[in-house]
């Protein structure tokens, strides 16, 4: 493992020598244990391990980086927008809003995030992290536009590690729409990320996780948050052309009429490997979790689900749904999926499944006979299959604007 990483610590601006301890000692702790392997339970179906000292003959650090280019930026719809380079924060404009109401700054690298003992990739980050963004938003405020954030990676993190942190915290009766939008260059890097997330009461946060372009990049982003009284998370995942990518969801519902929806829809090609991991946890009566996981499969693309609902002894009335779906259309592509109910209360109403297989010959034959040649009908229902996650869009510009993107990678398959 040390032969695998060669990291250099002065690298690293620190404010004191006893973060710079501190930081050594994480990175010891995660040396000692290494990289997660399939003989851990989360990790059996995406061996990080493996997959990396395959793909890698060496991992630097670096905190420096040459920002010469001009992020093009979305012109689709009026919005607000966050620039990180690299994971860290760069600027920030919020001209939509009010700007005593938005809060938004850089993240203190090693600012404190719930401890994961049992996640070693936290050590490795609270080691090496470099910061990212902090965004708050007052309390009985409604953002008036969406905020994206544009991550952009540039061309020298060849062989690189990025380690960065986020948290988001909205108060009492707030709303915001976050788009996590990544633009990467052409390099082999690998992108480790902690995200902490706090929903106050009577809340709404909306999440659209999307990749402009086919990247050779590996990621990893943990995700952990808590859901207040009447609060409401949604996560759309439409991060489809990373070479590796695995989210790791914790979300809790700590009181009453919280509800949490988890919707993805990836298409995953040649050589590409995603895995989304949910835990679902319904501490209080009343809570409400929708999860539907969509993949589209070609080539040699694997693609994996891991998804547990949790529901406490006195989380009576839970509705909890999880249904997981792929569309195999190579014979060497693989999908997992591992659907999880752990449940201690009676008064419940949860299920979840799993369904995997190939286009429907029936449909194809459909819109054959109907003047449809067989390229663009098999396009047809795949774009039919993904699009069905945008039906929790509302806001039509938005689904507008996601549909398009989903267009375009269906087109190149």
């Amino acid at each position: 493992m040390e032969q695998l990483f060669n990291i250099d610590f002065k690298r690293i601006s620190t404010s004191s020598e006893k973060e710079m301890l501190k930081r050594k000692k994480n990175f010891e702790l995660f040396l000692k244990k290494g990289l997660p392997n399939k003989k851990d339970e989360n990790w059996k179906f995406s061996d990080l391990n493996f997959i990396i000292n395959k793909n890698f003959n060496q991992i630097t650090n670096s905190d420096g980086f040459r920002f010469d280019k001009k992020i093009e930026l979305i012109n689709d719809f009026d919005h607000n927008h966050v620039i990180l380079i690299n994971g860290v924060f760069k600027s920030c404009d919020i001209r939509f809003e009010e700007k005593d109401k938005v809060k938004i700054q850089k993240l203190n690298s090693l600012e404190s995030l719930s401890n994961q003992s049992n996640n070693n990739l936290h050590n490795l980050n609270q080691a090496l992290s470099l910061g990212g963004f902090k965004l708050e938003l007052q309390k009985n405020y409604k953002c008036k536009k969406p905020i994206i954030i544009y991550n952009y990676f540039t061309s020298n993190l060849d062989n690189k590690i990025i380690n960065n942190s986020n948290q988001i915290k909205l108060n009492q009766n707030s709303e915001l729409i976050l788009i996590e939008y990544n633009i990467t260059e052409k390099c082999k890097f690998l992108k480790n990320t902690f995200e902490k997330i706090n929903i106050g009461q009577g809340s709404e946060l909306k999440i659209f996780n999307i990749q402009k372009t086919k990247s050779n990049g590996y990621f990893y982003k943990n995700i952990s948050g808590t859901q207040d009284y009447n609060s409401t998370y949604q996560n759309f995942l439409l991060s489809s052309g990373l070479k590796f990518n695995k989210i790791d969801i914790d979300m809790v519902l700590e009181k009453e009429n919280a509800s949490c929806y988890i919707l993805a829809g990836l298409i995953l090609g040649k050589e590409e490997h995603q895995e989304i991991k949910t835990r679902i946890n319904h501490m209080a009566p009343n809570c409400k979790s929708y999860q539907k996981i969509k993949n589209v499969l070609e080539n040699d693309s694997k693609g994996v689900y891991q998804g547990k609902i949790f529901v406490k002894d006195i989380a009576q009335k839970t509705d909890a749904y999880q249904l997981s779906k792929a569309l195999i259309l190579d014979d060497k592509a693989e999908f997992n999926a591992k659907p999880e109910l752990e449940i201690y209360a009676d008064d419940v109403k949860c299920s979840h499944g799993s369904t995997s297989g190939s286009i429907d010959e029936d449909a194809i034959h459909y819109l054959m006979t109907r003047g449809i040649e067989l390229p663009i009908a098999k396009k047809l229902l795949i774009n039919g299959f993904i699009n069905e996650i945008f039906e929790n869009i509302p806001e039509e510009t938005l689904k507008i604007f996601f549909e398009k993107n989903i267009k375009e990678q269906v087109s190149e398959i």
